[in-house]
């Protein structure tokens, strides 16, 4: 019988994880090699005050289908949660306001909400409206988000509504970040339609309206999203952490890896599902101009910092999920999550385990693209100057019960201007060599769904080559290549 075929996955995120369950699900044999000791990437747990709290992403977009169709894959129904009641707000102006009802990641539609939210002074509201009556401004090409946003309502709307949101996606700056890549839902009303207020306005009515528009917004997992990795983990025979792959080369039959240590994986496919810096070293050699184009694609870096706090710290209740910071507003965080506000399940679970504490969790963010001064501190000065950030807005006095500080360095790839056409130039180049794949966060969307999605889309391209083709033993092959199990030592 011929040898099912053999691909061999560098990366061990939620990409490579993903990628390498849509393979095994088409019968097609995985290797997945990932660099450090636990597979995951940005998605990691620990416990805070004895519960499990998501260290990087604890949430995905409930309104695209991908990870949840995941989750049902995996069995994890059961526990898929939601946010509890309460709404996000932005601290401007000196003091926390709502997030103005009617907004597409920041960018108003509805001028009288952005009025009495009182996040922009007065002369920022009526420069905003400008926009209503202003002809309008063409867009031929990709462009900054600042750029057009700016120009169409003013530069109050991009500090302090539009870049808090792209902030807490990229760690990017709106001056910097592609419109077409970094908000996809604006780029098209910027090319048809006259006003983008009125746009976004027309877009969130419609949407609204619609069946794929009810619903909550955002979906977890009981315990943190990060617990699919260990759904996905589980299922996946051979996953060799603490394993950088070293070198990639072309064989006769297929491809073969050379694994730091000297060890060599034969394969008939390889799918890259690191981050750009290491896709670009491993491709310098066979795809040269992807691996440039790769080496253009810049990094953020950011810190999380969670704190166990007693509620009695605070001299009112929290309310709401939290609050976003614009930059200009004097304080180091960029956002608070109210973690245990914002999942109901994390609130039980601390009673539950600390009975008669009355525990809250928080959850702050710290580093901005381009300032990483703030990142330079050691983590007790992060987590004494989150303290301070947060006594400052809502009043909080006495110690955190416990601090947890996860740094994820150069986490974060931010799509510049023309992000869209260096994905695709390098997409070609990695394509004219059979076998070869790459998926992740670096192409088509930072969020869960979107790394799930771009998994999906390449593992089926690339297995849907390698099942039409039969392949034969490898034992017969010279000593120089691979053996029987596909390793030589």
């Amino acid at each position: 019988m011929p040898e099912a075929p053999h691909v061999v996955v560098i990366g061990g995120g939620i990409s490579g994880l993903t990628a390498a369950h849509r393979f095994n699900r088409r019968g097609v044999t995985t290797t997945v090699v990932e660099a450090a000791d636990t597979p995951g990437g940005k998605l990691r747990a620990s416990p805070v005050a004895g519960v499990s709290v998501d260290a990087g992403a604890e949430a995905v977009l409930a309104r695209r289908p991908e990870a949840l169709d995941l989750f049902t894959e995996l069995g994890l129904d059961e526990r898929v949660v939601h946010p509890g009641p309460g709404a996000a707000a932005v601290y401007s102006r000196g003091r926390v306001r709502a997030l103005p009802k009617g907004q597409l990641m920041g960018v108003p539609g509805d001028l009288r909400a952005l009025a009495r939210s009182g996040v922009l002074s007065p002369a920022g509201t009526l420069r905003a409206a400008l926009d209503l009556v202003w002809p309008s401004t063409p867009v031929r090409s990709d462009v900054p988000v600042a750029a057009y946003v700016g120009t169409r309502m003013g530069r109050q709307v991009v500090e302090r509504l539009v870049e808090p949101l792209l902030g807490g996606v990229y760690a990017g700056r709106a001056d910097e970040l592609s419109l077409d890549s970094a908000l996809p839902q604006i780029a098209p009303m910027a090319r048809s339609s006259r006003s983008l207020m009125g746009a976004v306005h027309t877009s969130l009515r419609g949407r609204g309206s619609a069946p794929a528009g009810s619903g909550p917004v955002f979906a977890s997992l009981r315990g943190g999203v990060a617990s699919v990795v260990d759904a996905l983990a589980e299922r996946q025979p051979d996953l060799r952490t603490g394993t950088r792959a070293g070198a990639l080369e072309r064989t006769p039959r297929g491809w073969s890896v050379r694994l730091d240590g000297g060890e060599r994986v034969a394969c008939d496919a390889v799918l890259l599902a690191c981050p750009a810096p290491e896709a670009a070293r491993l491709l310098a050699d066979t795809e040269p101009a992807a691996a440039r184009e790769l080496g253009g694609i810049e990094y953020a870096s950011m810190a999380l910092v969670t704190f166990a706090l007693p509620a009695a710290a605070f001299p009112e209740p929290l309310t709401g999920t939290g609050f976003l910071v614009p930059a200009g507003e004097g304080l180091t965080i960029k956002a608070a999550t109210f973690s245990s506000n914002k999942w109901p399940w994390l609130a039980r679970e601390l009673d539950r385990v600390n009975p008669g504490e009355d525990l809250v969790v928080l959850r702050c963010s710290i580093g901005r693209s381009g300032d990483d001064a703030a990142l330079r501190r050691s983590d007790e000065e992060l987590a004494r100057v989150a303290l301070a950030d947060l006594a400052r807005v809502t009043g909080l006095t006495g110690s955190p019960v416990q601090t947890r500080v996860t740094r994820w360095t150069d986490g974060l790839p931010q799509y510049a201007v023309g992000h869209a056409a260096r994905v695709e130039r390098i997409r070609s180049g990695v394509r004219r060599h059979p076998g070869l794949g790459v998926c992740g966060a670096a192409y088509g969307g930072v969020g869960i769904p979107a790394c799930v999605a771009d998994a999906d889309r390449e593992a089926g391209r690339l297995a849907d080559t390698l099942t039409d083709h039969s392949h034969t033993d490898r034992g017969d092959q010279s000593a120089d290549g691979p053996n029987q199990q596909g390793v030589n030592p």
